[in-house]
């Protein structure tokens, strides 16, 4: 009864590690990945509101995109 239920766990991990695979993107794909509408910096006043939004509660300011709690220990 035990291997039974062992079977179904390692069943059901590799039907979910095999439902995240990688996409493969053609390259005829990449144009539109690259557009201007995907980047994510192109609103400058969403960053601007977003780079506010962290200088408020992180007391910093610049360093966007890094790692780490505020507290110096990076």
């Amino acid at each position: 009864m035990k291997t039974k239920w062992i079977s179904i766990g390692l069943t059901g991990l590799s039907l979910a590690l095999g439902a995240t695979g990688c996409q493969n993107v053609s390259p005829w794909e990449r144009g539109t990945l690259s557009d201007y509408t995907m980047r994510a910096d192109r609103d400058p006043l969403g960053n601007a509101q977003s780079e506010h939004i962290f200088f408020s509660r992180e007391m910093s300011s610049g360093g966007r995109g890094v790692g780490g709690g505020g507290c110096g220990c990076n």
